[in-house]
């Protein structure tokens, strides 16, 4: 059974070799590190035996020198740290407490080691769960370094596409801005333009007026049949407008230039829609001489009731009918 390769690598971490992993877990069908160690401190026999050689190829020998027996006499037993003293039985316990100490000096000795107790097993295993577990730790640690690296740069990321959008708005807040700015520059010169217009008008119907009224003062001595003759013969024949001004029943008046050629009939429309004392059914009227209109001369246009260039007509209520 082929060995995880998540496991084979944690226990290579931990200082054990690749074939010592794989096989450690190949014989505790890959059930895990812990599992996988037990088994290799119980068993350091199977990775040391393969170190020996088999003499019985070269056939049985009774004439051994007395060299040989004294080398198998002085055979290594075990392998001693030279920086702390202490021995081992096998490769593996020398790679942990190499792994585990830093240190680096070891050579064989004819002292031989005693196996492990029970307990003794238990307190290396113990120990290797720590170094797993611390082991365990820093990668977590790592890990939630690099994810909060990573937060961090996506966070910043998205300041800076806040950022970048913020301004954005504003150059288009501020384009609409100038915009309306510009908007309302174009209609207050219109506004101007128009008011200058109105100024003129008011100016020009100023002066039509003061003329007629010059006109009527140097004609005051004239005779009545003279000055009879002279306003029928000095009446404009080329108004195109007359100003009509109309007091309401409740003392304010309206104002307005209409057409010589439109009828009596507008005048009264007008007050319909622009009075403010009520609503009741009304009639028109002049004060000098005092008149009122009748239903026919509604359809008569102003130019033909001499309601030009100026004329003033009070609005009065119908009495009711009996």
């Amino acid at each position: 059974m082929v060995a995880g390769t998540d496991f084979v690598s944690m226990l290579m971490e931990m200082g054990f070799t690749k074939e010592k992993a794989e096989r450690g877990l190949s014989m505790t069908g890959n059930k895990g590190v812990e599992a996988a160690m037990e088994w290799i401190f119980s068993h350091p026999e199977e990775f040391d035996s393969g170190t020996s050689t088999n003499t019985s190829e070269a056939g049985p020998s009774n004439d051994l020198s007395s060299e040989n027996k004294e080398s198998q006499q002085d055979e290594a037993k075990s392998i001693k740290c030279d920086d702390c003293g202490k021995l081992f039985k096998s490769q593996l316990e020398v790679e942990y407490h190499a792994t585990k100490s830093s240190h680096s000096n070891f050579s064989e000795s004819t002292e031989e080691k005693k196996p492990l107790t029970d307990e003794e097993k238990q307190e290396q295993i113990r120990r290797i769960k720590e170094k797993l577990k611390e082991t365990r730790r820093k990668k977590e640690e790592e890990e939630k370094q690099e994810a909060l690296l990573k937060e961090k740069q996506r966070i910043q990321s998205g300041k800076e596409m806040t950022e970048a959008k913020k301004k954005k708005e504003e150059l288009e807040m501020k384009k609409l801005i100038e915009q309306r700015k510009r908007e309302k520059e174009e209609e207050k010169q219109a506004r101007l333009r128009v008011k200058r217009l109105i100024e003129a008008d008011k100016l020009a119907r100023k002066g039509i007026n003061a003329e007629s009224n010059e006109s009527i003062v140097k004609n005051t001595a004239i005779s009545e049949p003279t000055l009879a003759a002279t306003i029928v013969n000095s009446t404009p024949k080329d108004y195109s407008q007359t100003k009509i001004q109309v007091r309401l029943t409740n003392g304010s008046a309206l104002t307005e230039t209409f057409s010589v050629k439109e009828q009596l009939a507008a005048v009264r429309l007008f007050v319909t829609m622009n009075r403010t004392d009520g609503i009741e059914p009304f009639s028109l009227m002049t004060n000098f001489p005092k008149k009122i209109f009748t239903e026919e001369e509604y359809e008569k246009t102003l130019e033909s009731l001499n309601l030009i260039p100026t004329a003033v007509l009070i609005v009065t209520k119908n009495k009711p009918l009996e």
